[in-house]
């Protein structure tokens, strides 16, 4: 009963803590502004289940998308045995599911194959970012943090993997022993292999502790990796499903008007125009801060998983220029982490602090952007970089008046000439006459 109590106050501390910081991060996704994104719901159902839940993104590169693809698998199946865990805990119980006779036999020699696969496609993915140092891991903006987390990441699933399959293999010894609690059931080919000629000396008090301990420690270790989350890029787990979802379904090459502008425009060459009702002047143009972008915008932000494939697509990165997609991400997300921390901070008020999206992203970064949609064509799960960076642009051409000279050249032609040539239309037909 000591266990069981200790087992509900741990899951509901962890629990607390992990809604509370998922309640921090929707609040901060939701100070972008509002876009509508709730049409062509069909559409949007088959873009997730094909792109989030199939990966068909993935398949340019055969052997991640593998290995992935096994770690993917091991995340969401494993899950159901973490679900008898947490019966098992709460009722004092062991092998809850198992009077589903040859169908849990099945599942959890399944989940011990799949565990071992998790396992191994760690320790490679480990070895790529580490050991070979795969060209896209070895960007500065990986450096410190980023790539401590990836090897956190790696490091706690092999760890639970081990821990689960070293509880499955004390648990098929006792089980031999025919104790009472540790009822018959289940099929372990891996762990069986794997551990069992390691334990099968050891006594029932040694094998009961080794059960009890590593039971403890996987899901404990579940409830940390699980509020580990929110703070790592890993956090894709949950939010490539609603990302891709809210996927823009519009073509690729399909830039977003400024419907400010628009109107601002309409207004002007119509003056017999009405103002629509509710109308208000735009006070600024483009992108400022995190606050200017669209929730989706930051959702992406969020659901980055610095995989790199957006940056190793980009012909400017490729040729040696500052942009990184990827970074337009990371400097995103860790300046609306910076604003969330000035709210809470402030009770629930920002404080303006001198730094806004601008103070992460350079100019350099922002102009060497030629909008060629490769970073989002290369996305797992659909995030937009270039529309970050073109909002920027437009703050910073119609707000600070700033811009690459060739790019001052050609507005000035287009504001005199209606063209990006520096020639009178007047003689724009001059070429037929030879």
């Amino acid at each position: 009963m000591i266990s069981q109590i200790l087992f509900v106050i741990i899951t509901g501390i962890a629990t607390y803590f992990f809604v509370k910081n998922l309640g921090k991060i929707r609040r901060n996704i939701l100070l972008g502004k509002d876009i509508d994104r709730s049409d062509n719901k069909p559409e949007r159902i088959k873009t997730m289940m094909r792109v989030a839940f199939g990966q068909s993104k993935m398949g340019t590169k055969p052997l991640p998308a593998f290995l992935h693809f096994i770690v993917y698998a091991g995340f969401i199946l494993i899950n159901i045995e973490v679900l008898e865990i947490l019966i098992d805990g709460i009722f004092g119980t062991h092998r809850v599911l198992s009077f589903l006779g040859p169908v849990y036999n099945f599942a959890i020699g399944f989940f011990e194959i799949l565990a071992f696969g998790v396992l191994v496609a760690c320790i490679i993915f480990l070895c790529r970012r580490f050991v070979i140092k795969i060209g896209r891991f070895q960007s500065p903006e990986l450096k410190g943090f980023p790539n401590k987390d990836a090897a956190i990441i790696l490091t706690i699933e092999i760890v639970l993997m081990g821990a689960l399959l070293k509880m499955n293999a004390a648990d098929q010894l006792l089980q031999s022993k025919n104790l009472a609690h540790y009822i018959t059931a289940g099929s372990f080919p891996i762990s069986s292999w794997l551990f069992v000629p390691i334990y099968q000396n050891f006594s029932t008090e040694t094998l009961i502790g080794i059960e009890r301990i590593t039971w403890w420690f996987h899901i404990l270790g579940i409830f940390a990796f699980m509020n580990y989350l929110p703070f790592s890029k890993h956090f894709h787990v949950i939010l490539a499903f609603p990302n891709t979802y809210y996927s823009n379904l519009k073509a690729k090459g399909n830039l977003n008007n400024m419907e400010s502008v628009t109107q601002e425009v309409k207004l002007m060459l119509d003056p017999s125009a009405t103002v629509p009702e509710g109308y208000e002047a735009p006070m600024s143009f483009g992108v400022k801060d995190v606050t200017d972008l669209t929730w989706k915008n930051l959702m992406d932000a969020y659901s980055c998983t610095e995989c790199g494939r957006c940056t190793s697509s980009c012909p400017q990165n490729q040729t040696g220029k500052l942009l990184s997609p990827r970074k337009i991400m990371m400097d995103t997300r860790d300046r609306l982490e910076e604003v969330g921390r000035n709210i809470d901070a402030n009770k629930g008020t920002f404080i303006a602090d001198d730094k806004n999206l601008h103070s992460y992203i350079s100019e350099a970064e922002l102009w060497a952007c030629n909008t060629c949609n490769a970073c989002v064509e290369a996305c797992p799960i659909n995030i937009n970089p270039m529309e970050i960076i073109v909002e920027m642009r437009r703050f910073k051409v119609m707000e600070e008046t700033k811009a690459p000279a060739s790019l001052n050249s050609m507005f000035n032609n287009l504001e005199n000439n209606q063209a990006p040539w520096q020639f009178s239309p007047m003689d724009r037909a001059n070429w037929t006459q030879e």
